[in-house]
């Protein structure tokens, strides 16, 4: 447990160094919400000046983030400059719609990644290794930009999947089971794109570690003892595979968050991708700092559930940490 400590307090540091290096890089960009207000001679210079005492931005850096410190542990996260209101809920309720999207793509692109990848180590060399590694190399030259258009063009010409949005508009009037079959049906591009792009990473790493197992000593003694191939492979080799896995999916887990926001983007997904782009157009500066703060905590988070997962599958791990 003394291991887990350290590694929480690190991470908790490490969240107030990213949220003052946000904060200040963020104050330092050119410009305000302000600045096209100045460009309306409807709005008199008395107006703008207010206007600047009561968003704090005449106030010196310091005395700014030691006020968003304190409004953070509010639960508030700043105010919002374009939405007259904290932060804090409306990243909530765009950071449900991320989440949802997220994790369902994590979930179904490690479910294809395992077999894949082991399947791919098994044959190693031969004409299904080579499909499969020519398909990822493919997959892996087409940028994510291009990939989401694409997957939008064949929806849009085949008319079988909407190009946008959470749900349709008669959402309410369906009855529980359709409202389930709307909302997947508007995941379902989203997901596959992030599914198309996470997937040759992870399918790679995979038959890595678990090619490097396949001819170790213990497993051609199981083999010799007559025990079946498919335990073997998901019983003894995976399991012997899995130290750099673990640490690879918490990391999948925190960076399939900002690498959504792209996705989010194109798709019209309401989650923090456009509410990102609306701030930083409208230079929304709490809003700003408030997402990249959550993408942060998400990255975080899934490094310190690897540690977690890690802490409890390697007994060295735990004998390190004891003997500490």
């Amino acid at each position: 447990m003394r291991y887990l400590a350290g590694r929480l307090i690190e991470t908790v540091f490490l969240l107030i160094g990213v949220s003052f290096l946000t904060f200040l890089f963020s104050s330092l960009a050119p410009g305000s919400y302000l600045d096209e207000m100045r460009l309306n001679p409807q709005i008199s210079s008395e107006t703008l000046r207010s206007l600047r005492a009561e968003y704090q931005l005449d106030q010196p850096l310091p005395v700014r983030y030691a006020r968003w410190a304190v409004s953070l542990a509010r639960g508030e996260l700043g105010y919002s400059f374009a939405y007259n209101s904290p932060v804090a809920p409306l990243l909530w309720v765009r950071a449900r719609n991320t989440l949802l999207l997220t994790v369902t793509a994590t979930l179904i692109a490690w479910a294809l990644a395992l077999p894949l990848g082991v399947w791919s180590a098994e044959t190693l060399g031969r004409l299904p290794d080579r499909a499969l590694s020519l398909v990822t190399a493919l997959l892996l030259a087409i940028p994510d930009l291009v990939l989401a258009l694409g997957l939008l063009i064949l929806a849009a010409r085949s008319g079988r999947l909407p190009t946008g949005g959470f749900v349709s508009v008669n959402f309410e009037t369906l009855s529980p089971f359709e409202k389930l079959r709307d909302l997947a049906s508007h995941m379902a591009l989203p997901v596959a794109t992030l599914v198309l792009t996470t997937l040759p990473v992870l399918l790679r790493h995979v038959r890595a570690a678990v090619a490097e197992v396949l001819d170790a000593p213990f497993l051609r003694a199981a083999a010799a003892h007559g025990i079946p191939r498919r335990k073997l492979l998901y019983g003894y080799a995976l399991r012997a595979a899995a130290h750099p896995l673990i640490s690879l999916f918490g990391f999948s887990v925190g960076t399939l968050v900002s690498g959504s926001l792209l996705v989010e983007i194109v798709m019209s997904w309401p989650g923090l991708g456009p509410l990102l782009l609306e701030a930083i157009l409208a230079r929304d500066l709490y809003v700003v700092i408030g997402t990249v703060l959550f993408s942060m905590v998400f990255l975080v988070m899934g490094n310190f559930l690897a540690d977690v997962l890690l802490f409890w599958a390697d007994p060295r791990i735990r004998s390190e940490a004891s003997v500490k």
